[in-house]
């Protein structure tokens, strides 16, 4: 087989080619060099490779400065209705290469650098991963930053500068085992800090009834110090801004008190109030009602407000508006979305500031911020629901507990005159939940404080209609709305996979990157051979290369040309991990039952990490480690079946495995995933998909057509009847002998030979009390399985179904996932318009 071409046998060819401007490459070497010797200011001779990739990060950040500061000015002189994308992960991964490809600058950027006798990819590799999320919340986020800024809008991310994002992952004797991820150790080159914009938060403290109304007094301040990161657009000269916030304590904290005697007590817990921005918490779809994780939630919401109404009053409109009183035109100027109920905090927050500071009456204020609000659901799983504790409310913010049971009066109010004597559902639609503990249910404050509601995928916002807030939906159902996710095809094609971008704009011209419906136009080319050819070359060299990395990081020989089959993902039990590794223990018994008999062989990489609290989902990983050695090192089964646990996964990684990828895993039970966002991610980098009928998966199958995936399991429809009737695992595990015998391995010791009683939480769990039905899909998942491996025995037709599934994959572009929620949710138009570039004048 031949070795793909190594990255600087391209550059040289793209030397040759003269794709890139010289002028531009002597430009970028000479401000190369200068960051190299006066910005990075060294006590020694040599350089090191992070010097080089800081003189490299610096030299791009030139490039975007001048760019950034006319786009903004733009915004003030246009005065454009601004976007307000509010977030408490924004899950960015690297920023170099991505900027280099929006700015139009990878190809003069590789020639510099390879003249300078370096290797790009190895200075790539230096960066750090921005990990400020858990998964697909944070990282659906950073898509959208990445398309708000291509469609031209005016838009803002806003969260939390996080000194410690998602942990690290080290897999030690097979146990996951999580260290701090110390992101900023070297800097981070592409951050501005600006203290000029400080803020002030208050916590605690007491409310006063005064003549003027409520005043919130004897609070303890937090200051807010924001860090803006550049946001480019792809090549239309718009820059955007994410603005995060770091927790600073004031200069008198702790010292107010005069007379402490103590100074240096006071000085050390100022670390007290600046933990709130001090990790990221590692739970993906999960709820833990922790004091630090509200001071948080208000934190980010609190700065964030406050400097959007000081955007707003300082807009040219927001002063010179002569008829209206201030705040009549706050919704025609900003939108404010809630990704999820983490920053619910902002509806009771707008209203503090209109009711208490701005002096609105109560309607009124309601009315403009329910105009301004709308909420984005991401699960229907109820240990993910945020419900606080009233007693909490109490003590840290209660000004905002007063103006929450409020909301809930005059909106129970409302249903009771329309639904009178309904008692439980006034209780169902209640913010508060009575109880032992009072709780306040966070989403159903955000359904009551928006003026739209939308779930993330055609299935989900239908199950959301009619289960999880159908009382609400009846009430209102014109605000319930389906924007189906989406993911950014410059780093999910274009950055991650430039081989497979490259044939098809040879095919279809380069369009497609900012309009992804016209892969549509790849149809055309099924049966060109020799497309087809380039197509599986294409997936092959993307193979040899991440074995190669496998190798070098694992030490484990891999067989390219055996079948990827990859599931990557956050583990979970509704993910279904043990789904996938039920199905390895079946091939391992069937190889070891009939060795002679010929089988597709399989390189089975599963990757994701465990919220470290979440014990089931760590004996996951343990029980896949440790079927992966017992596999792994039987000569009788040899490289026809190797199993890999992907260490530490990540955006980065991500960027690597996917485009090498031949099967993609997407095998929730139904109902479960909201959406899914690697699953197109995968259909869009030329894997194939075996999954059930959830999330995504849904619509993907309607796009390409349900014969080109392998669609297998319980419909929702399925699992309720089940869940009518009763979910009984030991009926699947007495019908079935190859399940019965994978389970009785798994009790008896037979991948645990030390410790022989090591998965038995995992048995009883799957045979006592499994809430996700692995057994139920077992039967279905082997069968489907099977015709996998019937058509990798068919490469032609294997790729045939994958440039299908390309060409089908044109409306999970996070561009069009924007322009809806442009349209339909926020009332402004994506707009075409490229801002002159610094280098022109302006008019």
């Amino acid at each position: 087989m031949a070795t793909p071409l190594t990255d600087s046998d391209k550059r040289k060819q793209i030397s040759v080619r003269g794709i890139a401007g010289l002028g531009d490459v002597s430009e970028v070497r000479k401000s190369f060099n200068r960051h190299l010797h006066f910005t990075l200011v060294k006590d020694r001779n040599v350089s090191t490779p992070r010097d080089y990739y800081f003189a490299l990060a610096h030299t791009v950040r030139d490039h975007l400065v001048g760019r950034w500061i006319r786009t903004q000015q733009y915004y003030y002189e246009k005065d454009p209705k601004r976007i307000y994308y509010l977030s408490l992960e924004f899950y960015m991964g690297r920023t170099l290469q991505n900027t280099m490809l929006n700015l139009g600058l990878q190809h003069a950027c590789d020639e510099a650098v390879y003249q300078l006798g370096l290797d790009m990819e190895e200075l790539e590799e230096i960066e750090e991963d921005a990990g400020l999320g858990n998964g697909g919340l944070g990282r659906l986020a950073a898509c959208f930053l990445d398309s708000m800024a291509t469609l031209g809008l005016a838009a803002y991310g806003y969260g939390i500068r996080y000194e410690f994002g998602i942990f690290n992952q080290r897999i030690m004797n097979g146990w996951q085992v999580e260290e701090a991820d110390d992101w900023l150790r070297y800097g981070n080159p592409w951050e501005k800090a600006r203290p000029e914009f400080m803020l002030p938060v208050h916590f605690y403290g007491r409310v006063e009834q005064t003549a003027e109304g409520s005043k919130w007094v004897d609070t303890q301040i937090v200051l807010a110090m924001p860090y803006d990161t550049p946001v480019p657009g792809y090549k239309n000269n718009t820059v955007n801004t994410m603005r995060l916030w770091s927790a600073k304590a004031p200069n008198d904290f702790n010292l107010q008190e005069f007379n402490v005697g103590d100074y240096i007590e006071a000085v050390l817990d100022r670390n007290l109030a600046e933990n709130i921005s001090r990790v990221l918490y590692p739970n993906d779809n999960f709820f833990e009602g922790k004091e630090l994780r509200l001071k948080q939630e208000y934190f980010v919401v609190a700065a964030t407000l406050q400097d959007i109404i000081r955007r707003f009053k300082s807009s040219k409109f927001g002063c010179r508006d002569p008829v209206r009183t201030a705040f009549d035109s706050f919704p025609d100027k900003v939108a404010i979305q809630l990704n999820d109920t983490h920053p619910a905090l902002a509806i009771p927050e707008l209203m503090r500031i209109l009711v208490d500071i701005e002096k609105l009456d109560w309607d009124k204020a309601w009315d403009v911020t329910k105009r301004t609000c709308a909420y984005t659901n991401h699960t229907v799983l109820p240990e993910a629901l945020e419900r606080w504790p009233v007693h909490l409310f109490e003590k840290l913010l209660p000004r905002h507990l007063q103006i929450i049971y409020a909301i809930n009066q005059k909106h129970l109010d409302e249903v009771a005159a329309l639904y009178p004597g309904d008692f439980d559902r006034l209780r169902r639609m209640s913010i508060i939940e009575e109880g032992d503990c009072k709780r306040i249910n966070m989403a159903h404050l955000c359904v009551i404080g928006s003026h739209a509601v939308n779930g993330v995928a055609r299935i989900h916002s239908e199950i959301v209609k009619n289960t999880v807030f159908k009382d609400f939906y009846d009430l209102e159902s014109t605000k319930f709305q389906n924007k189906t996710n989406g993911i950014t095809p410059r780093r999910w094609l274009m950055l991650c996979n430039p081989g497979l971008a490259d044939i098809i704009a040879e095919k279809i011209g380069e369009d497609f990157v900012t309009d992804l419906s016209q892969l549509k136009k790849l149809l055309d080319f099924v049966d060109d051979e020799s497309f087809v050819h380039d197509i599986a070359k294409v997936k092959q060299e993307n193979k040899l290369k991440f074995s190669a990395y496998l190798e070098e990081q694992y030490k484990v020989k891999i067989n390219p040309s055996s079948m990827f089959d990859v599931q990557v993902k956050r583990i979970h039990e509704y993910k279904r991990q043990l789904l996938n590794c039920l199905h390895i223990i079946a091939i391992y018994n069937r190889i070891k039952k009939e060795p002679s008999k010929s089988v597709v062989p399989r390189t089975i990489m599963i990757g994701g990490k465990a919220a470290p609290g979440y014990h089931m989902a760590k004996m996951i990983i343990k029980l896949i480690t440790s079927v992966g050695s017992i596999v792994n090192s039987d000569p009788v089964v040899g490289d026809r079946l190797k199993v890999i646990f992907l260490e530490n996964y990540r955006v980065s990684l991500a960027e690597k495995v996917i485009p090498a990828s031949d099967l993609s895993q997407q095998i929730s039970t139904a109902g479960t995933e909201a959406s899914g966002t690697g699953n197109m991610k995968f259909m869009l980098n030329g894997a194939l998909t075996i999954g059930t009928m959830d999330g995504a998966n849904v619509e993907m199958a309607e796009e390409a057509g349900e014969e080109n995936l392998f669609i297998f399991g319980m419909r929702v429809e399925d699992v309720e009847a089940l869940d009518k009737k009763g979910y009984n695992a030991k009926d699947y595990y007495d019908r079935i002998p190859e399940l019965r015998q994978a389970i009785n391995q798994m009790r008896d010791g037979h991948f645990s030979p030390r410790e022989p009683d090591l998965f038995k939480d995992l048995v009883d769990m799957l045979m006592n009390h499994d809430r996700f039905k692995v057994f139920a899909d077992y039967e279905a998942y082997i069968k489907c399985q099977e015709k996998v491996d019937q058509l990798y025995m068919n490469p032609r037709e294997w790729t045939k179904k994958v440039i299908k599934n390309i060409a089908c994959s044109g409306k999970f572009s996070s561009d069009r996932t924007i322009s809806e929620y442009a349209t339909e949710i926020w009332g402004v138009e994506p707009s075409a318009v490229k801002i002159p570039p610094p280098n022109i004048p302006r008019e």
